[in-house]
């Protein structure tokens, strides 16, 4: 950072951005310069943050976003103005829908231009206010540091997600006076005593109750929490996609699984033989409450928010406040394991017997194009504890939402709430960064790599240390077997196809292909040994995707 005049003067606003951005403990800023912005770009070169340019602007929200969900901390997305701006609201759509803390600043015209057609004018306020937790442009160069430290605050504090704030080029390129603020935010108590209590006097006269784990349940924290309750009620519980990783091993047996998109799991099953539903940190925008909800159970909602009720989301009781609190003091209610119902014990022994049946027979699948299980077999043995996984969307995000599994909080970035394509790639070089000691995996269809792939050579510059597998069939797959559903034949869906080892290679990348079925387990064990980007294309055979809308029974398919 240049050296201010005092510690209230700046040489220009920039340098204040810059220092308050420090401030905020930011370590990495994401993002593509252009003129309305490059006086931040420039007072960065002097600061303690690393500055990475990214090949698209949704791109670097991507990777602020996995900053965000894995640290707690706002990762920071810096672009210009006009569609500099523009091309960042998918990445700060998804950020706000999926509760991961963003800050995206983006350039403007000088203030005296707002009014006037001149290059690169948008309202870009208005329209990333529909998407954000906060919006704002900064008007006086002695509102800058306010105006950053609220927006860190918003993005940050409650139910995370993203804050834009608009930089007029003015504002940044003249002296500046302010100081820099605090970063401290607020901490939550627990919910009320007294609803707590309540909450337990429903567990007692439950007979057959449910716990639905949803995003903020993922939070470390949270999640420890949720196993200690879980360790003394040993109560049954299902979980959205994005609480991926909460339940250990030691509770495994009383885990239905994952719900989402299609009504048809062991935790649909659950859910709607309830008597009682206890959400923990759910929302709305993971699983439509209407898809799981039975209408006549006892429904408590513990977040750090109120509920956004719906007709088919109304709670009897509220726990509003600190998740791991409120959790613990709802556990010291809790005096001896619950019995469950003949039916709950039927659907999780249903369960059981299904991921045994994968775990022991899947490589069995042995065609080629190789079968989902069949990948997803494979790939559960290379997911560790130590890897983290990134699943961009498509079909085979159902497969792996369902059938691959992980007992580390926040191991496996998914999303559920936009479902949006080309997020894993910029996801995993993100996870790279924050955990650099730690292999990183990502996947997506061959659709989806091609919306964010020019973020390989992102990756190779980083030397960030990731597999990404992409699973071919030259498709919009997804999109096809709805449209099969619907309408009985499919519309703009199919794709030609691309070398994507030699793709991989032309950006200075590992490249590997699958080539026959007998070849997938060793070849992704090669991909896994390199040090630094590579990428794995494997053939996929998705004949078998409908059953994906109904009772998949794999016993029918070994």
């Amino acid at each position: 950072m240049k050296n201010s005049d005092s510690k209230n003067a700046w040489k220009c606003g920039a340098d204040l951005v810059v220092a308050q951005l420090e401030q905020q403990g930011v370590k990495h800023v994401f993002g593509i310069p252009g003129a309305k912005i490059d006086r931040v770009f420039d007072s960065l070169v002097d600061s303690s943050i690393v500055t990475i340019p990214v090949r698209h602007e949704a791109n670097a929200a991507f990777m602020a976003g996995a900053v965000g969900r894995l640290t707690s901390k706002a990762g920071v997305a810096l672009v210009t103005s006009g569609p500099g701006c523009s091309n960042l609201i998918t990445g700060v759509a998804t950020a706000t829908s999926e509760g991961d803390p963003l800050v995206a600043i983006g350039g403007a015209v000088k203030r005296a231009d707002h009014v006037k057609q001149v290059h690169q004018t948008m309202d870009t306020v208005s329209m990333f206010r529909p998407v954000t937790k906060f919006a704002a442009e900064v008007t006086s160069s002695s509102a800058l540091s306010e105006v950053l430290a609220n927006g860190f605050r918003a993005a940050e504090f409650g139910r995370p997600g993203a804050s834009f704030i608009s930089l007029p080029m003015d504002i940044i390129n003249e002296p500046a006076q302010g100081r820099l603020l605090s970063s401290h935010s607020p901490t939550l108590g627990s919910a009320p005593h007294d609803a707590i209590r309540q909450v337990s006097a429903c567990l007692k006269k439950a007979k057959r109750p449910v716990l639905l784990l949803g995003l903020m349940a993922s939070q470390p924290r949270n999640a420890e929490a949720i196993r200690r309750f879980l360790n003394k009620s040993d109560l049954p519980v299902t979980s959205t996609y994005q609480a991926a990783g909460v339940i250990e091993q030691a509770h495994f047996h009383r885990f239905a699984g994952r719900v989402g998109l299609f009504n048809n799991q062991a935790g649909d099953r659950l859910l709607r033989n309830a008597d009682l539903v206890i959400t923990v940190g759910y929302s709305p925008v993971e699983y439509e409450p209407a898809q799981w909800s039975n209408g006549t159970a006892e429904l408590v909602h513990i977040d750090v928010v109120p509920a956004e009720t719906d007709s088919d989301y109304t709670p009897d009781v509220e726990l509003v406040g600190d998740i791991a609190d409120t959790l613990d003091l709802l556990t010291e209610q809790v005096h001896q394991q619950f019995t469950l119902s003949t039916e709950t014990l039927s659907i999780l022994d249903d369960r059981r017997q299904q991921r045994e049946l994968l775990a022991q027979k899947g490589r069995s699948l042995n065609q080629f194009a190789i079968h989902p299980l069949r990948l997803v077999r494979a790939m559960q043995d290379i997911v560790n504890s130590d890897v983290t996984l990134c699943v961009d969307m498509g079909s085979f995000h159902i497969w792996i939402a369902r059938y691959l599994y992980s007992f580390r909080a926040r191991q496996v970035l998914i999303s559920n709430g936009q479902q949006t394509m080309g997020v894993a790639l910029p996801w995993a070089i993100g996870a790279a960064l924050v955990e650099p000691g730690r292999k990183v995996v990502s996947v997506s269809g061959d659709g989806g790599f091609m919306q964010s792939s020019m973020e390989l050579e992102t990756a190779v510059r980083l030397g960030v240390n990731l597999l990404h597998i992409i699973w071919v069939d030259d498709c919009y797959n997804m999109v096809a077997i709805q449209e099969e559903k619907k309408y009985q034949r499919t519309s703009g869906v199919k794709f030609g196809p691309i070398d994507f080892k030699a793709y991989a290679e032309a950006f200075g990348a590992k490249g590997f292909a699958v080539t026959s079925s007998d070849t997938l387990e060793s070849t992704l064990r090669a991909a896994m040994d390199v040090q630094g980007p590579a990428v794995v294309a494997v053939p996929v055979d998705y004949s078998d995707n409908a059953l994906l809308m109904g009772q998949l029974n794999m016993g029918e398919m070994f």
